[in-house]
């Protein structure tokens, strides 16, 4: 009976189940027919819209076209009021606002590459007619404030203001470098450390308008006018400033018709301008010249060569004229003086005038410091050969030191104020010698010369005791000079001391020729006895004893006269030969007198042959090589 029971509640259950599904699958199927209606509404509904869909997306593509004409129109438009803007500033011209004239200059610039873009402008080709017409006007506008600026601030340079640049030691107050040729080495030294202050050629503040100008000058396609306007104001000031200083330009006659005097200033002169030309005018032309054309697409080394290729042809031309002229010994000094600037601004103009535009410049400099020292070495070798052909016929007739002697040491210790120079010129020629011992060398030969025509020249005089004075007191002179100087270093003491044993030879000799024969009239040698009356015991006879005196005071009366004319211009050697002649005749006097005196003391007027006391010789010695110019009477 349970499980009867429990099928039927499970059967029961079974049913419910299955009605509720098929409940469940009509609802279902219910709700696809309800869905599937609702699909083809909306099919339905999409199609009726679509329309409208179009025609808003057509209505904003059309918004979207208007909003970018009328951006572009402004863009346009706004090319209008700039380019109107600009046209007001370009017709005003440059001059009163630059900075404002170059923005409106660079505004048409760019209104043309905006309508040139590559952009379809219809009707553009008005506008940028007009813009170029301006630019064009601007372009004029602008070479005319370039040449206006450059010809106002383009003035010559007064000397006095050249003059304040220089160091104190160059200034004409200060009397210069020429007037120091004694100090010339110390002077060359402490040009080495000396500050040049280079004028401003033109006001620091016009030169950034200049650089401006000139680049819109030649961006714009005008770069020969550029040139030739800063060219032509540049070389004019330029060439205005060395006039006043008191360049000039000379022909080769001109130099060769110069008085020796006119010559030798103007040399001065040249070494001087030679100086202030590199130093400030070149040197301040070379900077403004890179400032003004800097980062510009021009050609500024050959500007600058144009600019001061005049100045600098006219400076050397005078140079090369001077080292081609006729040689003669007192150029030598001038020569190394030129020499010497030229070598000192070698490296400065080497910097100023770089590049191949400024190489023709530079090889004339060059070629002028090479000439000059060829001049200088010939005319060494001129002067050796001057010294040792001498021809002058004077002589001097009272033996002292010829003017030809002093000459030359004068010359020769001029050149040791020259040493550095010397050096660097021995270099320019591989002589195979250390430059030192060339200079010894040079100045040997010059003291050979020289001595060679003393030897000539005391030839001249007929008597021979004044030949050997003659020679004593040159080669004395020499010694003395050598001593005194810094030859002396360079010729060494073993060519002291064997010129002094040639001085001592000259003056033994002048004493053996001059005082041998009044020193025969002392001597006992050769007297014999006599017959006549009054003989002494060694049987020398009175007769014979007078003539003697009285050949010894007319001998010694005619030395006196004559020698008192001749001279010996050094006092220590005067003394020395005065005293060496009475060391040999004093003595002697005072022997024979004493020995022979009472035989004439003894006779009638002894006065008459014993004239003079050994004191009183002594004293008339001492009047001896004074150079008197007369003749005083006999005792």
């Amino acid at each position: 009976m349970v499980v009867p029971q429990g099928m039927e509640a499970l059967t029961m259950r079974a049913n419910l189940l299955r009605e509720s599904i098929q409940k469940s699958k009509a609802n279902t199927e219910s709700m696809v027919a309800i869905l599937g209606s609702f699909d083809h509404r909306l099919s339905a509904l999409e199609a009726a819209m679509r329309p409208t869909q179009l025609r808003t997306h057509a209505i904003r593509k059309a918004h979207e076209n208007i909003d970018r004409t009328l951006k572009a129109a402004d863009v346009i438009l706004m090319q209008f009021d700039i380019a109107r803007q600009a046209e007001a500033t370009i017709l005003r011209g440059p001059h009163e606002d630059l900075e404002s004239y170059l923005e409106a200059v660079d505004m048409l610039k760019g209104i043309v590459k905006f309508f040139t873009s590559g952009k379809n402008f219809k009707s553009s080709d008005g506008v940028l007619t007009h813009v170029n017409n301006l630019l064009a006007k601007s372009v004029s506008k602008l070479e005319e404030e370039f040449r206006q600026l450059m010809m106002t601030y383009s003035k010559p340079i007064e000397p006095d203001r050249l003059f304040d640049c220089l160091p104190k030691s160059l200034r004409p107050s200060s009397g210069g470098e020429e007037n120091n040729n004694s100090k010339h080495e110390n002077h060359a030294k402490s040009l080495e450390a000396a500050v040049y202050k280079p004028p401003a050629l033109i006001p620091p503040r016009i030169l950034p308008l200049l650089h401006d100008l000139a680049q819109q000058v030649v961006q714009s396609g005008h770069q020969q006018q550029c040139f030739k306007i800063y060219r032509e104001c540049r070389s004019t000031a330029l060439e205005s400033s060395l006039r006043k200083l008191g360049v000039e330009k000379l022909s080769k006659e001109d130099v060769q018709k110069m008085q020796w005097e006119t010559l030798e200033a103007k040399i001065a002169n040249w070494i001087h301008f030679m100086r202030i030309a590199v130093k400030l005018l070149f040197a301040g032309e070379k900077k403004i010249c890179d400032q003004i054309l800097d980062g510009i697409s021009f050609p500024k080394d050959q500007c600058f060569a144009e600019v001061t290729a005049n100045s600098v042809a006219t400076l050397l031309s005078f140079g090369d004229t001077v080292a081609r002229s006729k040689r003669s010994p007192e150029k030598l000094f001038v020569l190394l003086d030129m020499y010497e600037i030229m070598r000192k601004i070698q490296p400065e103009f080497e910097t100023i005038f770089e590049g191949k535009p400024c190489a023709d410049m530079r090889e004339c400099a060059i070629n002028l410091t090479k000439r000059l020292a060829q001049t200088a070495q010939e005319t060494f070798g001129d002067f050796e050969e001057l010294v040792e052909k001498d021809p002058s016929k004077t002589t001097v007739l009272d033996g002292t030191v010829h003017p030809l002697t002093s000459y030359v040491i004068n010359y020769v210790k001029f050149l040791f104020d020259y040493q550095s120079t010397l050096t660097q010129l021995f270099q320019e020629f591989e002589t195979g010698a250390e430059n030192e011992s060339q200079l010894a060398i040079v100045t040997n030969r010059i003291m050979q010369a020289l001595q060679s025509n003393l030897d000539g020249k005391s030839k001249q005089y007929k008597d021979s005791a004044l030949t050997y004075l003659f020679l004593m007191n040159n080669i004395h002179y020499m010694v003395r000079s050598v001593r005194r100087s810094e030859a002396k270093d360079i010729l060494g003491d073993d060519w002291v001391q064997r010129h002094r044993r040639i001085v001592q030879q000259n003056a033994n000799q002048y004493k053996r020729v001059a005082w041998a024969k009044i020193l025969q009239t002392l001597s006992v040698q050769g007297m014999s006895s006599g017959s006549s009356l009054g003989n002494d015991s060694s049987g020398v006879s009175r007769a014979m004893i007078k003539e003697r005196f009285k050949s010894f005071n007319m001998q010694f009366e005619e030395l006196h006269i004559k020698q008192s004319q001749w001279t010996v211009p050094d006092p220590e050697l005067r003394e020395s030969l005065r005293l060496a002649v009475a060391e040999v005749l004093l003595p002697a006097y005072r022997s024979f007198a004493k020995r022979f005196g009472p035989l004439v003391e003894n006779g009638k007027n002894p006065q008459k042959y014993i004239k003079y006391s050994p004191e009183e010789l002594d004293h008339l010695l001492g009047e001896l090589f004074e150079g008197k110019q007369y003749v005083e009477p006999r005792r």
